[in-house]
């Protein structure tokens, strides 16, 4: 049974396309992409479902067309659109190029070397140009953290802990 903690989203199915089962994936993550995993998660009615790539290929930078084994007419697809779509966190880990998107680090606690434990970090907002982390304090104030690699001081992946080292009055 695959768990929420070992997931994260990667984006969504919008509609269907065309009538032999594919389906639009906007998609904020390419991780799928990146790294040899032959499924993506899906959750069907409260359970996190894996679902085999049979084929897949890009219509821009941000969305692909996904054909999933078994899904083979336009009614199949379509109990998929609006679903979010997940990616296993232990493949994501397996990356060759060592690369993670900012998405996988949601839900990883955040610490400083200076200020010790900060919250969790719940969001990423790429809306901008400055890429930033939200990090839900305990007092349930929200912290802003660019999301610079030179911020980052140490990655513990099986304890989900992302360590900054920030600058002086970031903070505050």
């Amino acid at each position: 049974m695959i768990r929420p903690e070992e997931v994260y989203c990667i984006g969504k199915f919008t509609r269907t396309h065309g009538v032999q089962g594919e389906m639009a994936l906007s998609f904020t993550d390419d991780v799928f992409d990146r790294v040899d995993c032959p499924y993506l998660v899906c959750d069907m009615d409260g359970i996190l479902v894996p679902f085999f790539i049979e084929e897949y290929r890009f219509k821009s930078n941000s969305v692909a067309l996904i054909k999933f084994e078994r899904i083979d007419t336009s009614e199949d697809a379509a109990i998929f659109t609006n679903k979010e779509v997940y990616f296993p966190k232990s493949y994501a880990e397996q990356s060759e190029d060592g690369e993670y998107s900012w998405q996988y680090f949601i839900d990883f606690t955040a610490a400083d070397v200076n200020h010790g434990h900060l919250g969790t970090l719940v969001a990423v907002d790429e809306s901008t140009i400055n890429t930033l982390f939200i990090v839900e304090r305990p007092n349930g104030e929200e912290l802003l953290i660019p999301a610079q690699e030179d911020f980052i001081e140490e990655l513990d992946h099986d304890k989900r802990i992302i360590k900054f080292n920030l600058p002086d009055g970031l903070l505050e």
